[in-house]
């Protein structure tokens, strides 16, 4: 069992999250979706809901926009308040080591856009290191994020914007990503388990 958190300001207005977390409910995954910007449309998080949700699950996929180059800010949030002092971190802050997680990102921009010749002169592996550093000090195990490239329908340099139905397609395409990872992981701890028990 995984837990989705998504992180979308504007989720009713989103072609690719919308139909990711729609192709995620369709899978034959079990998991349990937590859309943190409905739930806390005033920024007030309940913190001891989110730990307690964290830790029913072994991996957890936070999805997102890439907002000017980062996160959005209630996921900020949710990292500052959930993965707090003795939960995440700290003498008795351990209750996530081992649990994987996976960031899952959608982009506007086309991919060749995220590279040091291109127009933001970076990777989105390197927007996302202050991410990857807040998994290792939780302990988790960080595994390299899933990113979806041009998903605007402006389109981009030198490209046709995209339809809907074009968008949709592609979102599915990602989502059939995550759903492999997530099966894989499955499979491995199901694998792993049963290796103890023959131990």
């Amino acid at each position: 069992m995984a837990l989705i958190i998504l992180a979308h300001p504007n989720f009713d207005a989103s072609i690719a999250s919308k139909t990711i977390i729609e192709e995620l409910k369709n899978s034959n995954l079990n998991l349990e979706i937590r859309d943190i910007h409905a739930l806390y449309p005033t920024y007030k998080i309940d913190i001891k809901a989110e730990q307690e949700a964290l830790l029913r699950h072994q991996t957890i996929v936070f999805q997102s926009p890439f907002y000017w180059l980062n996160i959005p800010a209630i996921l900020k949030l949710y990292f500052d308040e959930v993965f707090e002092y003795q939960f995440a971190y700290g003498s008795k802050g351990d209750k996530l080591k081992g649990k994987n997680f996976i960031l899952s990102l959608t982009t506007g921009a086309q991919k060749e856009e995220y590279k040091i010749t291109g127009k933001h002169h970076r990777t989105i592996y390197e927007f996302t290191k202050n991410i990857e550093q807040t998994a290792y000090y939780a302990q988790m195990n960080y595994i390299d994020p899933i990113y979806l490239h041009s998903m605007s329908t402006h389109g981009g340099p030198g490209q046709p914007p995209l339809s809907e139905d074009e968008l949709k397609a592609r979102a599915k395409e990602h989502t059939k990503n995550i759903v492999s990872l997530l099966a894989t992981l499955q499979h491995q701890k199901a694998m792993s388990k049963e290796s103890t028990v023959n131990d």
